[in-house]
């Protein structure tokens, strides 16, 4: 029985949806049962997009690198590296995911099973950045748990045995005494492993828990969460949106963010940041854009959908910047005007002199004046120092968005919104990272498919296993490191096998066609210049300039110094530069491992593909992947050449789309 098409795609009518049932007869006159699931609505799929797309970068990245980058100048270079490099991929994955309904292994081995590595990579990248970022949703559930006391337990310092301020916590700040001595229980470095801390670890189990009843059915579960987790971010942002901007110093806060400098243009750093921001924003590499693509029906107009995704992604990460800068914006001004009143005071202590004055600004040019001739020293008491603490990552989110909030009315109401809201901007994330592993190993080992609900809890199981690594008290510094290398190197190097996958190795002018075929009409042309040459030539270069900065630059990290109550900027050790270098190695490796392995077959006569099922075509109908397939099915003899070495589809000059009354006419290489 059909399922009915999705709403606004009618055209849908008479195919087979991904949920049909159809038999198609095998050279050996076996019957096969092609199956797939669907997305129950049009809506599902959109959420699920656009929860995996907008993350925690968006929140606590974006505006990071929008206020240190030239404000509204970053704005404008991010916007053009979105229009020529980012929608251009993203198009690329959702179209090559929809038109050939499989995971990013299959996608690639349908080109060509020496591609199939690209797939392979996407996986294990997944699965390092699932290990680091289920880690964070822990630390989201623990504040959400601990807000939910008035006062808030980081709103004020504690005291110690004999009744004064804890040292420590007197030395640094309240949010930032609890972040690390309370909830991370950090050590001095990396080096001090081995000790774990349990109430993480409890936190951790719990994440991984929520995971793994989000995703035990696929995308039946997991697309049924996202309406929840993927929309109740937007209600939460709107809210503090509006309260930030009824606070003192918003509007101070704004102008830092939004001052433009045209002069960082020049920059090459600059562009770095930018494109490297539009790459994890969209989510390109994971194959989850893939994976997700793939459950949709043929005609789905993916190119609305890839304009449509990056549009609210941009809008998301403008909108979270407004909220963070408004409501940090408040903050610096109650620091600034504390700090214009203490020295203030001291003055008067000191010397008997009374100065009313009130405005920052005010103060700091009376100070230049003045100042030579006080016989104490007075410090600048400036927004603008106070703006730059603490506004990227976690220093966002666990330490300055934090203390803002213990000077909100109501603060634990505002303090578990905020919490909550990144719990679900993690968990819809998450979902998505799960599903580009496990989608691409379903549909290419028919016997995990048989037993998704089991290998979902075994993934999990291990998933947390080796989270524990993350746990310890040092686990923050591995979260950093597995932050800042085990994903980058490998994706962008993936993304680039993706582009000349599509673009020179099947011909991105086969590729539109197809994609004409699927939609009934033609993307325009500019596509195949973006793909074939801006796209490549963008990320061969932020390949080279990530490449270069950590050659001329030794990887370093912030440990948090008990002795100092600060952090300090230290650099990796041999062995943990050693786990950077595994990272990066294991996460590429299976790209020149599966191009050799299939190069080598073929000078040996073994059959290229493998064994492999779910990229064959049959009666010259293109067979969607099946999850009932077997692991091995006869090749159509038609795409046998004379000495009897199965072409790929590349090679036989197929399209990836085959229509429903004979095989696509294409051109060849």
């Amino acid at each position: 029985m059909e399922k009915a098409p999705l709403p606004g795609d009618e055209r849908d009518t008479g195919e087979a949806q991904q949920r049909a049932v159809v038999d198609v007869a095998g050279v050996d006159g076996t019957e096969a049962v092609v199956a797939r699931d669907g997305w129950d609505s049009k809506l599902e799929y959109v959420l699920a997009q656009v929860g995996f797309s907008v993350g925690l970068g968006n929140v606590w990245r974006f505006p990071y690198l929008c206020h240190q980058n030239g404000g509204g100048a970053f704005l404008l270079l991010y916007i053009l590296l979105m229009l020529v490099v980012g929608v251009p991929l993203f198009f690329l994955e959702l179209a090559a995911g929809q038109s050939i309904r499989q995971g990013s292994i299959g996608v690639w081995k349908c080109i060509s099973p020496k591609l199939a590595g690209i797939g392979y990579s996407s996986c294990l990248v997944c699965f390092f950045v699932a290990l680091y970022y289920n880690v964070i949703i822990g630390w989201s559930l623990f504040y959400l748990g601990n807000s939910f006391q008035n006062p808030l337990p980081w709103q004020n310092c504690p005291e110690g045995a004999n009744g004064t301020v804890v040292k420590e916590c007197a030395a640094s700040s309240p949010t930032a005494y609890f972040w690390f001595r309370k909830a991370l229980d950090i050590t001095d470095s990396i080096n001090e492993i081995g000790q774990f801390n349990s109430i993480m670890t409890g936190c951790l189990l719990a994440a991984w828990a929520i995971v793994c009843l989000g995703m035990f059915k696929g995308i039946k579960s997991s697309g049924k969460v996202m309406y929840f987790s993927s929309v109740f971010p937007y209600v939460v942002l709107l809210c503090f949106l509006i309260r930030g901007l009824l606070l003192d110093g918003a509007v101070d806060g704004l102008k830092y963010l939004l001052y433009p400098e045209l002069s960082i243009w020049k920059d090459v750093q600059v562009w770095r940041q930018a494109a490297t921001q539009v790459f994890f924003a969209l989510g390109l590499g994971f194959g989850s854009v893939i994976a997700y693509s793939s459950y949709n029906p043929r005609h789905n107009n993916c190119h609305r959908d890839a304009i449509m995704v990056a549009s609210v992604n941009f809008m998301t990460s403008v909108l979270a910047s407004l909220v963070v800068f408004s409501v940090l914006g408040f903050r610096a001004k109650k620091i600034t005007l504390s700090c214009v009143t203490q020295n203030l005071e001291l003055l008067k202590f000191e010397t008997g002199q009374h100065i009313n004055i009130t405005e920052p600004d005010a103060y700091n040019e009376w100070l230049q004046v003045a100042g030579p001739s006080l016989p104490i020293n007075l410090t600048n008491c400036t927004m603008e120092r106070e703006m730059n603490k603490g506004v990227e990552g976690t220093g966002l989110a666990f330490i300055a968005f934090t203390e803002a909030m213990t000077l909100f009315p109501g603060s634990p109401f505002w303090s578990a919104l905020f919490f909550l809201m990144l719990l679900n901007l993690g968990l819809s994330t998450m979902f998505g990272t799960m599903e580009g592993i496990l989608t691409p190993l379903y549909d290419n080992f028919a016997s995990l498919a048989k037993r998704k609900t089991a290998f979902t809890v075994f993934s999990c199981t291990l998933g947390f296993l080796i989270g524990l690594l993350f746990t310890q008290r040092c686990g923050n510094y591995f979260v950093t490191m597995f932050d800042d290398y085990s994903a980058t190197l490998p994706l962008i190097i993936v993304v680039v096998f993706e582009t000349i996958s599509v673009a020179w190795v099947y011909g991105a002018d086969r590729f539109l066609d197809d994609i004409e075929k699927m939609l009934l009409w033609r993307p325009p042309r500019i596509y195949k210049y973006l793909w074939k040459y801006v796209c490549l030539f963008a990320m061969v270069g932020l390949l080279s300039a990530s490449l270069v900065r950590m050659v001329l630059q030794r990887p370093t990290y912030k440990a948090y110094s008990q002795d100092l109550a600060s952090e300090e900027t230290l650099e990796y050790p041999d062995w943990a530069l050693a786990v950077l270098s595994i990272l990066i190695v294991c996460a590429t490796l299976p790209v020149p491992v599966c191009f050799l392995y299939h190069t080598l077959r073929e000078h040996f006569g073994q059959p290229a593909g493998g064994g492999g099922t779910s990229h064959s075509v049959v009666n010259g109908h293109y067979r969607p992947c099946s999850t009932t397939d077997p692991d091995a099915t006869p090749v159509d003899a038609r795409l046998m050449s004379e000495a009897g070495t199965p072409l790929t589809l590349a090679e036989d000059s197929q399209g990836l789309l085959f229509e429903s009354e004979g095989v696509a006419e294409s051109t060849g290489l």
